[in-house]
């Protein structure tokens, strides 16, 4: 659970983030596995916009998943100002492997950032805004 640091206690303490960065490594995985299965699967049989949008809420729900159960079964007391470093350990990494696959893979940056117009109809902000949110939701609610 979430608790204040004692007087003594520093606010931040830096090996509390080895065991997310192991999640976040986990999630990864997930995630080249969604893209994978939308590829191959959701587009070609649903269209792009649906495969995008079903991918979306698909990871979405796996990151729910693995951060709820990390966070329900870590012996770790995190403080809050330590979940959300959590999640923007988790978001930056994310958005910094995107554009590194996306460079990797001759993708145009302006393609890479259009995958965040929300105006456009694009989804795909829910997973960064997930990854930020979710360590401090679960952190605080499910840790023991």
């Amino acid at each position: 659970m979430a608790t204040p640091p004692t007087t003594d206690a520093p606010l931040i303490r830096a090996h509390v983030f080895l065991y997310p960065l192991g999640v976040w490594v986990l999630m990864a995985v997930v995630a080249v596995l969604n893209g994978a299965f939308r590829e191959t699967f959701l587009v070609p049989n649903l269209g792009e916009y649906a495969g995008h949008v079903i991918s979306t809420a698909l990871l979405v729900t796996a990151i729910l998943v693995i951060s709820a159960l990390y966070f329900a079964t870590t012996a770790t007391e995190y403080t809050r100002i330590e979940l959300l470093l959590v999640g923007v350990l988790w978001t930056v990494l994310t958005v910094r492997f995107e554009f590194l696959v996306g460079y990797a893979e001759g993708t145009p940056v302006s393609v890479t950032l259009g995958q965040y117009d929300v105006l456009a109809g694009q989804v795909w902000i829910a997973v960064p805004l997930t990854l930020l949110f979710a360590p401090l939701l679960f952190g605080s609610w499910l840790a023991n």
